[in-house]
């Protein structure tokens, strides 16, 4: 992978061709939430492809992704199934006729629950989607406890969908999203040999493992920062603590910043360093 395709800017709805083997396609979706837009993947060669993330429901993006493929699409795989990543599989499988591939959250506020797999595939699993290709399954709960990240092992490439996104973090919002589980999703994959992270928001991540260190670490630093204010004041009610310790976030989004706030509670709640005592909180 050349280091001119790492610095390919988004473009929406334009195919961008990373490898040989593997194309991006951006959805028109650019927010608070999705960044730029939400990434599909087009993954294969010769006339045998996937798509990792098949993105929101919509006409246009259906029809772009239909237009980018170079070949048949014969398998279409989820990462997780929040809004801007799963609604586009249903009328990409019937335009298409491909084998659905994710797993179905038990949970459904805030999950795509149109979502029926044909295939829910289990960590470790090894799925073949083209010649001399092949997708490791590994299993990354806690921005989602469904939540998988595929490895294209001939490449060391890692389609991380909202597991890693680059240049921010993500949320974690209970009780689907699991502080504890992400962290050690997170300490996991510094045990893979990786060469690039393809993540669901933004470009090519080169230095796979550095990026996943720096996450962990600010989330470290984050959890530092809650305890400490824990100790020094009397108990909080969950907006007051907000705004003590995402006091570097802009006001408008520490509804957002709320909930990731309340997984760090919980998890220093499960180990030990925290206490709930009628909605308030305390060391």
């Amino acid at each position: 992978m050349s280091e001119s395709a790492q610095s390919i800017p988004i473009r929406p709805e334009e195919p961008v061709r990373l490898t040989e083997k593997v194309w991006r396609l951006t959805c028109a979706n650019p927010g608070v939430m999705t960044g730029p837009g939400t990434n599909s993947y087009l993954l294969g060669r010769g006339d045998r492809w996937a798509v990792v993330d098949p993105g929101p429901a919509g006409e246009r993006h259906l029809r772009a992704l239909l237009a980018a493929a170079p070949g048949r699409i014969e398998r279409i795989l989820v990462t997780h199934t929040h809004p801007d990543h799963s609604p586009g599989a249903l009328a990409l499988q019937s335009a298409t006729g491909a084998e659905l591939i994710g797993r179905m959250s038990a949970r459904a506020r805030g999950q795509d629950t149109s979502f029926q797999p044909g295939l829910q595939p289990e960590d470790g699993d090894r799925l073949r989607v083209g010649e001399d290709m092949t997708l490791r399954v590994i299993h990354t709960p806690g921005h989602a406890s469904n939540h998988l990240c595929y490895l294209l092992e001939e490449e060391r490439l890692l389609f991380t969908g909202d597991h890693v996104i680059q240049g921010s973090t993500v949320l974690i919002d209970p009780p689907d999203g699991d502080m504890s589980a992400y962290l050690a999703s997170l300490e996991r994959l510094l045990g893979e040999d990786l060469r690039y992270l393809a993540p669901g928001h933004g470009t090519l991540m080169p230095q796979p493992r550095e990026a996943v260190r720096a996450l962990i670490r600010h989330r470290l630093r984050r959890e530092a920062k809650v305890l400490a204010a824990l100790r020094e004041a009397t108990p909080w009610d969950l907006p007051s603590l907000v705004s003590r310790v995402y006091d570097d976030v802009p006001a408008q989004r520490h509804a957002l910043a709320e909930r990731s706030l309340l997984a760090h509670l919980l998890k220093l709640e499960a180990d030990g360093l925290a206490r709930r005592t009628s909605g308030l909180w305390s060391a």
